[in-house]
């Protein structure tokens, strides 16, 4: 039971689990029709930030090599 609450197997990937998430749904948006192209780039762009601000902050604190 304390795996399920504190999230298991994905343990410190919720960032990276959200941003992908709301880019496909960004672009399944644009697909269907619901958007235009400029919402569903900013959307991406912005999910695509905060994915990349992530991944550097992650290798800030750890030594090179």
């Amino acid at each position: 039971m304390k795996r399920i609450v504190h999230g298991g197997y994905l343990t410190g990937y919720r960032t990276y689990i959200i941003s992908v998430t709301g880019i496909m749904s960004a672009v399944g948006a644009y697909l269907v029709g619901d958007t235009d192209l400029f919402i569903t780039l900013q959307s991406v762009f912005t999910l695509a930030g905060i994915f990349f601000l992530r991944k550097s902050t992650e290798n800030k604190g750890k030594e090179n090599g």
